[in-house]
């Protein structure tokens, strides 16, 4: 038997199963991909990016929606169907863009952030890991007044709880990131997070996953997990772990099991009872291979024009951004990546490569607060990370660790992000 298995070998579930090596755990990783890191986290932005903590649920939100509905090429795009889901979240998001709301949620995300980003700093240099990281801070740069004037009390916030995001002028935009040159007519402000970080996630998860291995956890790859079986014993409700691995089912048990399955926790829980608020919101990247490296950035970069992330991996340029409200669905919609490649040209139109670009599509596991679940259900053995956005990369050292606490010791210096609003209907 298993201390703990942990449901989902992304980001977020690697970590988990890490900190709980950490702890002394015999811990099992299942995931459905051949290894590490295949879904949401392969190709995302890149960003370890404290300075995003502002939810996608804020005060001006609802009417940017309204004038995106139209545009096939809008940042967030709306698609409706008859999904009861869908619309709940999308009742909730609504609550979430009142002013209180959105403060508590900027808040509680910038701790979780800060304190994520300060145990990745330190499983970096514990382990040496080296995935392509870049520590020159994330610049996030404005073409608009009213979008750049709006940012200066969001700023303001952040650093009153600990994230240093300082705005800056175009001018010193220059003095940061000096190939932006092309485009320095259109910016009319910055704000620059130095101690934000770039890199690349599926690199890191699959060197993670390597080091936990070696402290003794399994893994259990090209494993679909089937359902969560619930039963009682004299402590009261568990769960069983319901697996099928080479063309066979197999029952795992353990003294705690994890989900860590993104924007496909919703679908496992929901017979036990649980209503997890997560809906999938579909973003893209594009790779670059870089023909003429120095003509790129080396800064990692927010256009908030166009919603889109910069990170530079390697001689590779990884730029991701838009959401898709529309289910399930993960096909790359061409011309969705063409956009986001015609928009990078024009930044920096002599770094080449373009006509190499590699597109990619994944699933981002968002709740209204862009908060993820964090803690124990009512099942005494049932675990739940997972609901993270687009901020996985950023909370999943940290979340990890906050479950591995709870789990081993019952308690966590940032107990606080527990699980909120959960439905036991």
């Amino acid at each position: 038997m298993y201390d703990s298995i942990v449901l989902g070998a992304g980001i977020v579930g690697v970590n988990t199963a890490y900190w709980l090596a950490r702890k002394g755990h015999k811990t099992l990783v299942v995931d459905r991909q051949p290894g590490p890191a295949l879904e949401t986290s392969f190709a995302n932005g890149g960003q370890i990016s404290v300075s995003h903590a502002e939810p996608w649920a804020n005060p001006s939100a609802p009417l940017k929606v309204l004038q995106w509905l139209l545009k096939p090429d809008a940042p967030l795009l709306f698609r409706p169907r008859m999904d009861p889901h869908q619309w709940q979240w999308l009742v909730s998001w609504l609550y979430e863009c009142l002013p209180a709301r959105s403060r508590k949620n900027t808040v509680d995300i910038v701790k979780l952030a800060t304190f994520s980003r300060d145990m990745l700093q330190q499983v970096r240099a514990r382990h040496d890991l080296q995935y392509e990281q870049k520590t020159q801070g994330i610049l996030h740069f404005y073409r608009d007044q009213k979008e750049y004037d709006s940012a200066i009390p969001v700023a303001d916030l952040m650093r009153e709880y600990g994230c240093n995001r300082r705005v800056v002028s175009k001018e010193e935009v220059l003095e940061i990131e000096p190939t932006l040159k092309h485009i320095k007519d259109d910016i009319v402000g910055a704000t620059y997070t130095a101690e934000d970080e770039s890199g690349n996630a599926q690199l890191y998860t699959t060197l993670l996953a390597d080091v936990a291995a070696g402290m003794g956890t399994e893994f259990a790859y090209s494993s679909e997990i089937m359902r969560l079986e619930k039963f009682n014993d004299s402590k009261g409700e568990s769960v069983r772990v319901v697996i099928r691995r080479r063309g066979k089912e197999e029952i795992l048990e353990a003294r705690n099991v994890v989900v860590c399955m993104g924007s496909f926790s919703p679908q496992l829980l929901r017979p036990l009872g649980i209503n997890l608020n997560i809906y999938p919101a579909k973003g893209y990247s594009i790779t670059v291979p870089l023909e003429n490296p120095d003509e790129a950035t080396t800064t990692s970069l927010t256009d908030d024009q166009f919603k889109l992330v910069y990170s530079r991996l390697g001689n590779k340029l990884r730029v991701a951004g838009t959401a898709e409200l529309s289910g399930y669905d993960q096909n790359v919609v061409k011309h969705r990546c063409e956009a986001i490649v015609n928009n990078v040209r024009k930044v920096f139109p002599l770094a080449g490569g373009y006509d190499q670009a590699q597109f990619w599509a994944g699933l981002r596991p968002t709740t209204p607060s862009n908060m993820p679940y964090l803690g124990q259900t009512r099942y005494k053995n049932l675990w739940l990370n997972t609901g993270h956005g687009t901020l996985g990369w950023t909370m999943g050292c940290g979340s990890g660790k906050v479950v591995a606490d709870l789990i081993s010791e019952g308690r966590s210096d940032y107990a606080d992000f527990k699980v909120d609003g959960l439905s036991m209907a």
